[in-house]
């Protein structure tokens, strides 16, 4: 009995680029893109899927379960011509949990591109 292939709720597909899984081609074509940027010495330090851990005024934020809240970005890299680290999102259908909590990374002084 076959398993039919299961389609993503925001129609993204799932991209491979040099060996690297990625979640959407939007995600795919912006990681060459920043790797161009870093070859170029325009930034420095790229990472991916890069953890923001979401504070509040008492201390960290809590999931239901009593995890620490987090905010998982898709790039985080070096502007090396204003020394800033620039996070940021590939987003084709930002969803109401997403803007929770990028809204609560802003409150933190963390802004969050979206691409």
């Amino acid at each position: 009995m076959r398993t039919a292939k299961r389609s993503n709720k925001y129609s993204a597909r799932r991209t491979t680029l040099d060996g690297i899984p990625f979640d959407s081609r939007r995600e795919a074509k912006r990681w060459a893109e920043l790797c161009l940027l870093e070859r170029a010495g325009e930034i420095a330090d790229l990472r991916r899927q890069v953890p923001l851990m979401l504070e509040g005024r008492d201390g960290p934020l809590l999931t239901r379960t009593g995890r620490r809240m987090r905010l998982t970005v898709d790039f985080a890299y070096t502007d090396l011509r204003t020394g800033l680290t620039v996070f940021e999102d590939a987003k084709g259908v930002p969803t109401r949990d997403y803007e929770v909590r990028r809204a609560v990374a802003a409150a933190q002084g963390m802004e969050i591109r979206e691409v």
